[in-house]
């Protein structure tokens, strides 16, 4: 015979989703008959990453490397933390001289 299964509630947003399935209270299968759960493939999922090839001194990469390590991170990651930092900066900057620019033509 199979066991009854709880109702899954209805949630006003994804975070107060997430916070009930995080719950240690909350076991999936209370709510889920897993066993008859199927198996899914995502052939047409694109990386949300693309490779590059960059080429730099080695001398500015031995130091971002020597960096990474004092920091514990991988020197890769880094790299591309430094660069999203200096992205946000610039996209931050230009929305702001955007601002600027059409309260004083008004």
């Amino acid at each position: 015979m199979s066991k009854r299964l709880k109702p899954i509630p209805k949630f006003a947003s994804e975070a107060e989703e997430r916070a009930f399935w995080e719950s240690a209270r909350n076991d999936s299968t209370g709510y889920v008959d897993w066993s008859k759960a199927k198996v899914a493939t995502f052939p047409r999922l694109k990386p949300s990453t693309e490779t590059i090839s960059l080429r730099m001194p080695e001398d500015v990469l031995n130091t971002i490397r020597n960096h990474a390590r004092k920091l514990d991170v991988p020197y890769q990651s880094l790299i591309k933390l430094w660069c999203a930092e200096k992205v946000a900066e610039i996209t931050a900057r230009s929305s702001a001289g955007r601002r600027t620019a059409r309260t004083s033509k008004g």
